[in-house]
């Protein structure tokens, strides 16, 4: 049984990955077999995509995902692996702020130690309660919850392109007074914007890594502090799914399987 003090002590853990100029690296994964391979790679946590967990399941991305399914995938990746798991939970699963704090209670039952909660097009005064909410759920259960805030400003293109990065750094404070560990900035390569939101956010800043972006080496020389992989992992994998299905009917070759990781290997990684 996970005691508070075994999740105190991964939760600080955890925390202690993020340090700016050698980032968190997370290929995010989005069920047991994925993070199981993710931790045999060498990854010292694992963290959930919520688009990968919510596809694997049947539910479409964006708040769909009921709470109860969400968090049953995430105790179960937490008893999978040995490193800490930070959970990607959407808006917080619930319609308010009370209800965002009861899935935090849920997310510490099931043993993990960090959550990224985002935004969206929710105003920033309505995000912050939902932030506060968390950290008081976390804090009467007596751990040091990694919260990780995503502001999906530059992703979503919210407000004028020129206003952009003065008002990420405007909500990424008021999320931090509102209980925040760090702040999550997808939809941002640009090396200069990344640098002023390095010098102007004041806390762990974590970058969606993807094709075009720089390299995790070149994030760190920015002052990066994270950098994730979000659903791009899960992504490929289906994109795999498709080719071979394609080149299979096609009635050609078998050259979308090339590469695949051993049937024994990737069984062994699950038998215990």
């Amino acid at each position: 049984m996970t005691t508070t003090h075994d999740l105190t002590a991964r939760a600080e853990a955890f925390a202690a990955l993020h340090v700016p100029g050698s980032p968190l690296a997370l290929a995010n994964a989005w069920d047991v077999a994925s993070a199981r391979v993710v931790e045999a790679a060498g990854s010292p946590a694992v963290a959930t995509t919520s688009a990968g967990v919510a596809w694997s399941l049947g539910a479409a991305d964006g708040d769909l995902l009921a709470r109860d399914r969400a968090l049953d995938l995430i105790g179960r990746v937490v008893d999978a692996v040995s490193v800490p798991v930070t959970a990607d939970i959407e808006g917080g699963f619930g319609a308010d702020a009370e209800a965002v704090g009861e899935t935090i209670t849920g997310v510490l039952t099931a043993g993990a130690v960090g959550v990224n909660i985002e935004d969206g097009t929710r105003s920033p005064a309505e995000f912050a309660e939902r932030l506060a909410a968390a950290r008081a759920a976390a804090d009467s259960a007596g751990v040091p919850l990694y919260v990780n805030a995503r502001i999906d400003t530059f992703l979503f293109g919210l407000g004028a392109p020129e206003s952009r990065l003065d008002e990420t750094l405007s909500r990424a404070a008021a999320y931090l007074r509102a209980g925040a560990t760090g702040v999550f900035v997808p939809g941002v390569v640009d090396p200069a914007v990344i640098t002023e939101l390095v010098k102007g956010v004041g806390a762990p800043l974590n970058v969606l890594a993807a094709p075009g972006a720089p390299t995790v080496s070149e994030l760190a020389a920015l002052g990066v502090a994270r950098v994730s992989l979000g659903s791009w992992v899960a992504e490929t994998a289906y994109a795999v799914a498709r080719r071979a299905t394609e080149e299979l009917l096609a009635g050609g070759g078998y050259g979308a399987l090339a590469g695949a990781l051993p049937y024994g290997e990737l069984n062994a990684l699950l038998k215990g």
